[in-house]
């Protein structure tokens, strides 16, 4: 299996691109076979089921955000199995949790515990993906990422490999320390300095700084199989397709 049969596409990269049904065009037209929805497109899931069947596209994941979680889990997971879905990844905390220091985050990391065991009690898998808040430090030293982790012992991380340089860390040496929980990652990618700042600094996969020569050959041997191509804010989202398509497509 190479890293192309593994390469799925964050719908948020294409929320630009409207109505929904152009951005399947445009990503089976390029030869995706995978999406990753997020919590908004769950709003309408007939027509997203509709969409994925009528272009052959699976969803092996989904990212589901916390609010909805946090009203009924059961419901939540059911909606997701119906759309194909066996993995969900909470994608951040909500507005107004994202700052908190070591308390709040291990408050989190028992909230995801306590859902995950619904998540997985419901047949489904539960994780959570990374930005840069989780890169903060307690008193003590230790990283929120490594106090929420630790708080739920059984779920998953999807690892955002751009998010986790601009919290300051290693992405090998970071994926490496939790193999066994990344199964999937964010192929996502960092302009160099002054560049592509229209588009937050992000660049396409393999047109930024992040070194995929050091960093695929620890995906790959940590037991990677998912590979989520994302872009924050994208000024070209067909222009990002293709380069994360044909990036990923190098890759053996």
């Amino acid at each position: 299996m190479t890293p192309l049969d593994g390469l799925s596409f964050q719908l948020y990269s294409a929320r630009m691109l409207e109505p929904l049904e152009k951005q399947f065009e445009l990503l089976a037209g390029l030869g995706y076979r995978k999406v990753e929805p997020f919590g908004g497109l769950l709003n309408e899931p007939d027509r997203l089921r509709g969409l994925l069947e009528r272009h052959g596209i699976a969803a092996p994941t989904s990212h589901v955000g916390l609010d909805r979680l946090r009203v009924d889990p059961v419901a939540t997971v059911k909606l997701c199995r119906d759309l194909g879905v066996g993995t969900i990844y909470a994608p951040a905390p909500p507005l107004g949790e994202r700052e908190g220091g070591e308390a709040e985050w291990k408050a989190i990391g028992q909230e995801l515990n306590r859902i995950g065991k619904v998540v997985t009690g419901e047949g489904l898998t539960f994780g959570w993906h990374n930005h840069h808040w989780e890169y903060g430090k307690a008193a003590d030293g230790r990283r929120f990422l490594d106090i929420m982790l630790q708080e739920a012992p059984d779920i998953l991380w999807e690892a955002d490999l751009a998010w986790i340089v601009r919290g300051g860390a290693d992405p090998a040496a970071e994926v490496r320390r939790y193999a066994g929980r990344v199964k999937a990652v964010h192929v996502k990618d960092i302009a160099p300095a002054g560049q592509c700042l229209d588009e937050d600094g992000w660049a396409d996969p393999g047109h930024g700084v992040l070194d995929w020569g050091k960093l695929l050959p620890v995906l790959q041997e940590i037991g990677v199989t998912l590979f989520v191509a994302e872009h924050d804010k994208p000024n070209d989202v067909a222009r990002f397709a293709r380069r994360a398509f044909a990036t990923v497509s190098s890759w053996r």
